[in-house]
């Protein structure tokens, strides 16, 4: 970001500043180098008692709705952020406090593009929920009678989040750029990738997509459903979609028999969506699921979705069996086909290392007891310490393995996540194995292999004509000679100045014999003057000699 962006959002930036002081992180401002007179006009009180990572979580409540988001979406990142802020950063709470409805109701017409009465027979002013991003309201629709949950865009919410990530881009780049320790995160990328997954979130419409698609894909209707969507009525701003009557996980009795069931049918569900469907909810957190009057269980907000193709599926399952085995050779060797190659040379022994570390302190494999969730954290940054690059969707899986096993263990004080997901394990490995897709899969390859054999004449002919008719360039690079090309230059400057030197001196010498004026203790001042300028030309090469053949 330009300084000038920063500028053209001093106040804002102010507030920020504010709030990290305020919170002790004065130090970390003083070493990004804000604009002059910020810090002095800015006193300090943080509060001691509180960790960094949980004063960073404060700090983030006390930014506002856009930075809760920011870090909401943060905690999906366990493979570069180590697990304790990913944990801090879970605890953030996305609720704000509601815009009155004359300033919601321009939207809202906006989105359905008629007027309220003409859509809905019924709509209550007062909303039922509210968030960062959005407000929810009940109505009626007027075509058919049926009872609708509907979501409309905060107004201006795309404006105050640009300007905000404005700051935050300008921030992450000068902490990329000055602080040598938070360099490997690469920040400025995360905030990227972060500010396009928000803006993903904005369009309601991918919402209603994704809330469809598992909709389809669900073979577990009768325990398990989502709200679905009315299309035609929804748009970019506006989500209209089925209103689901029932009561929030926190209302059941812990370890009573409903609680009990509805714990195994979520686990179950999820580890189905992303072992067998390959589509799934990204944060199945107890205020994202609700129970039905009917006793169903009802996943809600599908603005955060993951995809994992079948190869990335099938990769998983030997991560978790490795995983659960204790096995960190097999860890490691799974964890370098899930991520994507990296420039830099891994220490696999180091990685196995910190893998047994992490088993050891999270998860008993002889057991199978523990926080397997917890444990995917640790794992997936391990990785990311060591130079694995894994994708965006793997840290999705290990955010909503963690948020159900949550869920599940304060419905279920005797949880086993690990039966949970022993169905879906066992669905993706007869899939697996099944000698049609494995003749299938044969095939696949024998053809894109027989494919791109055809192919290689034609290429060949197009190539040779090139080189014939002179298309072609080829460009050599010399490595490892930069040392010598700067040597080279080096030493070619100092001889040019040696001659500069010996030129002035002959030249002021010449000039002293003439006796031109103006004289200077009987001399001519000319000559004098070239005389200093090459005794100070000739102090510099030589102390710039020197200190070059200290630095060897």
């Amino acid at each position: 970001m330009k300084p000038f962006d920063l500028l053209s959002n001093a106040v804002r930036a102010k507030e920020i500043a504010a709030v990290l002081i305020r919170n002790g992180f004065a130090d970390l401002l003083q070493k990004l180098e804000p604009p002059a007179g910020w810090l002095r006009r800015l006193t300090p009180q943080p509060d001691v008692r509180l960790n960094k990572w949980e004063r960073l979580r404060r700090v983030l409540e006390e930014l506002g709705p856009t930075f809760v988001k920011f870090g909401q979406m943060l905690s999906m990142r366990p493979d570069v952020l180590p697990e304790p802020l990913i944990l801090e950063l879970r605890k953030l709470q996305d609720r704000v406090h509601p815009q009155p409805f004359a300033e919601m109701e321009p939207v809202l017409r906006d989105g359905l593009g008629a007027e309220i009465d003409v859509v809905f027979s019924e709509f209550q002013r007062e909303p039922v929920a509210s968030a960062s991003l959005a407000q929810v309201y009940f109505a009626r629709l007027r075509s058919n009678g049926a009872a609708v949950a509907v979501k409309v865009q905060r107004p201006d919410i795309r404006r105050v989040i640009e300007a905000d990530f404005e700051i935050l881009l300008w921030f992450s780049r000068q902490a990329h750029n000055r602080l040598q320790e938070w360099r490997a995160y690469n920040l400025p990328a995360i905030v990227e990738e972060l500010q396009e997954g928000i803006e993903r979130e904005l369009d309601f419409r991918i919402e209603a997509r994704n809330a469809e698609l598992f909709l389809f894909q669900n073979p577990h209707r009768e325990r398990v459903f989502a709200p679905a969507p009315y299309e035609d009525a929804s748009s970019r701003t506006v989500l209209v979609m089925e209103r689901v009557d029932g009561e929030k996980l926190d209302a059941l009795v812990p370890g009573s028999e409903p609680a009990r069931r509805l714990a195994a049918t979520g686990a179950q569900s999820i580890f189905h969506q992303i072992l067998v469907s390959g589509f799934f909810h990204a944060d199945p957190h107890g205020g994202n699921i609700v129970v039905a009057r009917d006793g169903r269980l009802c996943f809600l907000d599908w603005g955060l979705v993951g995809q994992l193709t079948r190869r990335m599926r099938y990769t998983l399952v030997d991560l978790f069996g490795a995983f659960l085995q204790g096995d960190a050779t097999q860890v490691v060797r799974v964890a370098n086909e899930l991520g994507r190659a990296a420039r830099t040379r891994k220490d696999l022994r180091h990685m196995e290392r910190e893998i047994l570390y992490a088993l050891r302190e999270t998860f008993d494999p002889g057991t199978g007891r523990g926080q397997i969730g917890r444990a995917l954290l640790r794992l997936l940054h391990i990785f990311g310490e060591n130079g694995v690059d894994i994708g965006r969707d793997y840290a999705l899986v290990a955010k909503a393995v963690l948020a159900i096993e949550e869920a599940g263990t304060a419905l279920d004080p005797d949880f086993n996540i690990r039966e949970s997901f022993k169905p879906a394990v066992d669905a993706l490995v007869r899939e697996r194995r099944d000698p049609r897709n494995i003749l299938r899969s044969f095939r696949q390859g024998l053809g894109s292999g027989l494919g791109r054999l055809q192919e290689l004449p034609g290429e060949l002919h197009r190539v040779l004509r090139l080189l014939e008719e002179g298309g072609t360039t080829i460009n050599f690079q010399h490595r490892g000679l930069e040392e010598l090309d700067d040597a080279i230059n080096d030493a070619s400057n100092k001889v040019t100045l040696g001659v500069i030197i010996g030129s002035l001196v002959i030249g002021s010498s010449l000039i002293l014999t003439t006796g031109v004026g103006p004289l200077v203790f009987g001399f001519p001042a000319i000559g004098i003057f070239g005389y200093l300028l090459s005794a100070l030309l000739g102090v510099w090469v030589v102390v710039d000699i020197l200190r070059g053949g200290r630095r060897k």
